[in-house]
């Protein structure tokens, strides 16, 4: 997943407004494990990925997201040895004790399996919708060598995988393919030639021994705004949730969750306040 400018309004946001709308829509599945806000994150950022044209992207994130999630889910049953609610008995396993299956488990496993999704999905929407160079841009004013050193990172690594994958199919057209051990080498010694072709070429620019750039000063837009309110109001949800009890959820050592009208209208409330920000596209170009 690589960035890549696509006409929508995530797209027209300056970057660390992007970022943070990111981080808050993540911010709600981290604050609280209640069953309707995972699944209110996980409808805004598949429909945040659909509008902003980036949804295959967001798919290939879902679906290595749903493999983390099962593991996950079935991994917690077996080893946690807390709930009461005994659905399996799996005997002695030794040095592991007991293995007593719990519903419990059962349900925290499935349901940390799920924000691991809406992690994923959340981080899908970062990697393809918020410029890395605009965001290494705002971060040199304050270490400027560190920011060109990861700037120059994150423009080398798809280089250099480009390049294995060309490799790979060079090899693979020959009448005896070699192992992939002299493809890697292959790489790795490209990627010591173009490091120092790059430090030469900065080296001579003089990069590293100037000053500081100034701050830009450019006024937000209305897409910012836009989307700097859904984040601000996404955050008030994942903080104000749990402490109201509203999103309350607890798996251990029985499941007891919030119920009502409430949890409803905070899941339905985060999913308009994620998505709101896509209904103006004035000023996008088709």
């Amino acid at each position: 997943m690589i960035y890549e400018r696509r006409a929508s309004p995530l797209h027209a946001t300056r970057a660390s407004v992007a970022a943070l709308w990111c981080a808050a829509l993540a911010c709600v599945s981290l604050t609280s494990a209640h069953p309707l806000a995972l699944g209110a994150v996980l409808v805004a950022a598949l429909g945040a990925g659909a509008l902003a044209g980036v949804g295959e992207a967001v798919r290939r994130a879902a679906r290595a997201g749903l493999v983390l999630g099962l593991l996950f889910a079935l991994i917690n049953p077996l080893v946690s040895r807390e709930g009461l609610t005994v659905v399996a008995r799996l005997g002695d396993w030794g040095p592991l004790g007991q293995a007593d299956v719990t519903l419990e488990a059962i349900v925290y496993g499935l349901l940390f399996g799920a924000r691991t999704l809406c992690l994923m999905l959340v981080a899908g929407l970062y990697a393809t919708c918020v410029d890395p160079d605009a965001i290494l841009r705002g971060l040199r004013r304050f270490g400027f060598r560190s920011a060109l050193t990861a700037s120059l990172a994150t423009r080398l690594v798809p280089v250099l995988a480009r390049d294995g994958r060309r490799l790979a199919e060079a090899q693979r057209c020959r009448p005896r393919p070699t192992g992939r051990t002299l493809v890697l080498r292959a790489t790795a010694a490209g990627a010591l030639e173009r490091a120092m072709d790059v430090a030469a070429t900065l080296e001579v620019r003089g990069f590293g021994a100037g000053r500081r750039p100034p701050a830009a000063r450019v006024p937000l837009s209305r897409h910012d705004l836009a989307f700097l309110a859904s984040a601000l109001g996404l955050l008030a949800v994942a903080v104000a949730g749990p402490l109201s009890g509203l999103l309350r959820f607890d798996a251990y050592p029985r499941l007891d969750a919030a119920g009502g009208a409430g949890p409803w209208a905070l899941a339905a409330a985060t999913v308009l306040m994620a998505l709101a920000p896509f209904a103006d596209r004035r000023g996008i170009a088709p």
